[in-house]
């Protein structure tokens, strides 16, 4: 590759900058929910930077935005990408710096007036994070056929609302069938979201796979009946073994090696003070990297349920919300990532992925992987969320050279 060939680190980082400015917070973070009228703003935003460079810009069925550079033959491109949708507490950084990362790429190739042998294309995809339909990343699984569009666009959020009605609504339901760009390769930056690189001596990371992911939502129904005059050897209480499943997920975390768990979402009802609750609705995540001991976890808890809710008295039924296997990425790739950090001096070490990435459904599709970036204090899914400049240029240059490299090989 042309050893002049370089990010634009203030462009990158002024574009970020623009982008965090749509569902802004006052914490410093960004909310910008999936298909919602912020995301629709980002969208539209992020469709007029592609279009200013001059790519072909396209949308699919299920709203993935395709940004392309044509090169100079025909055949599957060299695709980078990420999410522009956050949580409902996200920071400025989590996929919005990999998708500026990527459009970054291409206006370096066009300054320096290069075009590829193959086409390179970046892509945001939709819904990555999950927070407000399931299954999260739900705009790649679609792309690589793990889910048809009519099933997705079926899926509502908590309120009801559809996702299918929603993309109509904002103005993102595209023409293209979803996977329409075949894909030679697959890249994607992102911050690391936890603590391992800046705690362990800094550098970035070439990510060598994502682990295991399983989430659950349990519906547990007792008696509602008066906290004050109800014996406790009389109740059927769905919260108490609510807080034990969620005690006994945890424990699991000590016996079976680098398993997680976390239960994020408890809703009670009726959620009076002096009222045993009638139904308790909670979600589980349960991860590990390798396959087989999260369906020990899986089995473990399923189990444990089943025996408290005959002791307990209370109805327990489960619902997947997710359910994706681990996923190891190409070790040709990593190893063109490790290269082009060496390339550039930078400190590179691999390590695996806890969090889930559009990069684990495009690994489906063809030879994936992905560089990390340190999240300093370890934080994402926060509003303090915080990457410094010098780690996310150093990023897209490692994505820059290794999209090129792959892209001319």
């Amino acid at each position: 590759m042309s050893t002049n060939l370089r990010i634009d680190g203030a462009r990158l980082t002024s574009r970020l900058a623009e982008l965090s400015k749509i569902g802004a917070t006052p914490e410093g973070g960004c909310r910008r929910l999936a298909l919602t009228d912020e995301d629709r703003q980002g969208r539209d935003w992020l469709v007029g930077q592609m279009k200013a460079l001059g790519l072909d810009t396209r949308v699919d069925a299920i709203g993935n935005i395709v940004g392309i550079l044509k090169g100079q033959q025909d055949g599957p491109a060299v695709i980078m990408g990420s999410h522009i949708d956050t949580v409902g507490t996200g920071g400025r950084f989590d996929g919005a710096l990999g998708v500026v990362a990527g459009v970054e790429v291409l206006a370096a190739l066009r300054d320096a007036g290069l075009t590829p042998k193959r086409d390179m294309a970046v892509i945001a995809f939709t819904n990555e994070e999950g927070a407000r339909f399931h299954p999260d990343m739900l705009g790649s699984y679609v792309w690589a056929g793990g889910m048809s569009v009519e099933a997705a666009h079926r899926e509502v959020d908590s309120e009801g609302v559809g996702l299918g009605a929603e993309l109509k609504r904002i103005g993102y339901e595209g023409a293209e069938k979803p996977g329409f760009l075949p894909a030679h390769a697959y890249l994607e930056m992102h911050i690391e979201q936890g603590p391992v690189l800046e705690n362990e001596g800094g550098g970035l990371g070439a990510v060598t796979g994502i682990q295991a992911i399983c989430w659950l939502e349990l519906t547990l129904k007792g008696r509602p009946s008066h906290a004050g005059t109800t014996p406790m050897a009389y109740r059927k209480d769905p919260g108490l073994a609510a807080a034990r499943i969620n005690i006994f997920a945890n424990e699991l975390t000590k016996t079976i090696p680098n398993q997680l768990a976390n239960s994020g979402v408890i809703r009670v009802q009726p959620g009076n003070v002096n009222v045993v609750p009638e139904t308790v609705v909670m979600t589980l995540d349960l991860r590990n990297p390798l396959d087989q001991p999260l369906a020990q976890a899986e089995a473990a808890v399923r189990a444990f349920c089943a025996e408290l809710a005959a002791r307990d008295g209370i109805e327990i039924s489960f619902r997947d919300l997710a359910r994706f296997p681990a996923t190891p990425f190409a070790e040709e790739l990593i190893a063109e990532v490790e290269r082009s950090a060496g390339e550039f001096g930078l400190p590179i070490r691999r390590m695996i992925s806890g969090a889930g990435h559009d990069a684990q459904m495009m690994a489906r599709l063809c030879p994936t992987a992905m560089v990390f970036i340190p999240s300093i204090g370890g934080l994402s899914h926060n509003p303090a969320e915080f990457s410094t400049d010098d780690d996310m240029v150093a990023g897209a240059n490692i994505l820059l050279t290794t999209a090129w490299r792959v892209a001319n090989a």
